[in-house]
């Protein structure tokens, strides 16, 4: 159980969070941003939430969910059918009836009306669907890529800064070997060999991020390991998986938060400038770098620069201010 004092300490970490306005902003945009990548399917479709249909009510949006956990089998007569042409008895749309991908020729390059509310491409496609949809792939390569290095950084850091030597010298010269190679252009080098995808980029993205994370948790290893009750621990025959799992890595995650939080803006600002490059992405996938790609070939179309633009540059920054205000609450040094 959480001790008085660890919930003492949390509970001021927390006050001193709130009282900085930029961070607890970023981190409204960060739950919005949530939000919107998890209900993307409920808020943007071209498929009703709920419809009656012959007397029977159906959710075509949740259907996937549904039929795949079995909670209900789907009708032959409504599979690949067009939903906005059918003859049913009353249906709700969700507040963008489109899909990232729907295609209306009739409309390409529209500027934002009450039919697109941020315009469409040049194949007919919602921006607004897309930038909804979008939000999914910035997202998990964020969190993803950065679970990856982090996951990476923390374990050999651990290693070098506990056990030094030979161990240390081996993980440090490593590390700077990484450092050495230019990341972007390593990333894209790595992608142009293999199919697109964008699984591929967050490996990508997380092999060649975590030098900084070793490099920190290293020093706070070399740091804390001289600490009295880490040799109490080894005076009481702890072994070394528990004295650094247990002991040692809890007190040095702190500036790993922030690092990772920094990370998650970017690895989203690589991903997107991966897209807007062409490279790693399927042509059929929709990301905000692919939407703002489409305004260098359409330059009177503003709407492509400007909305996928402000999407990116709005959730970097979010992110940029929650690692900021993240650092301030969580090092000891800014307390007051």
């Amino acid at each position: 159980m959480m001790s008085i004092n660890q919930k003492a300490v949390n509970k001021d970490s927390w006050r001193r969070f709130r009282k900085n306005p930029l961070a607890l902003g970023g981190g409204l945009i960060i739950c919005f941003l949530i939000f919107l990548a998890l209900f993307a399917d409920v808020l943007s479709n071209n498929q009703p939430l709920v419809m009656k249909y012959h007397g029977e009510v159906y959710f075509p949006v949740f259907r996937t969910y549904l039929v795949k956990t079995g909670v209900l089998s789907w009708p032959s007569d409504l599979l690949n059918v067009d939903f906005k042409k059918l003859d049913y008895d009353w249906a709700v749309f969700p507040p963008i009836p489109y899909t990232a991908t729907n295609i209306d020729l009739a409309h390409p390059l529209m500027p934002p009306s009450v039919q697109h509310w941020l315009g469409t491409d040049e194949i007919g496609r919602d921006v607004l669907a897309g930038i909804i949809h979008g939000s999914r792939y910035s997202l998990s390569v964020g969190l993803v890529a950065v679970g990856i290095y982090i996951l990476i950084g923390l374990i050999l850091g651990a290693l070098a800064g506990y056990y030094g030597g030979w161990t240390d010298l081996a993980i440090s010269r490593m590390t700077e070997l990484v450092l050495t190679f230019p990341t972007f252009f390593l990333i894209i080098t790595v992608i142009a060999f293999l199919p697109p995808s964008i699984f591929i980029i967050m490996v990508a993205i997380g092999m060649t991020g975590w030098p900084e994370v070793a490099r920190f948790t290293r020093g706070e290893f070399l740091k804390l390991r001289q600490m009295d009750y880490i040799h109490a621990t080894k005076a009481l025959g702890f072994g070394d998986g528990r004295t650094i799992f247990y002991h040692l890595l809890p007190n040095a995650l702190a500036p790993i938060i922030v690092i990772a939080v920094f990370g998650v803006a970017g690895a989203i600002l690589v991903e997107s400038s991966l897209s807007f490059l062409g490279f790693g992405v399927p042509a059929t996938t929709v990301t905000w770098g692919s939407i703002l790609s489409h305004a260098r070939g359409n330059t009177f179309a503003w709407w492509l620069a400007v909305f996928p633009g402000l999407a990116i540059f709005t959730t970097v920054t979010a992110y940029n201010l929650v690692g900021e205000g993240l650092r301030d609450t969580l090092d000891p040094r800014l307390k007051d």
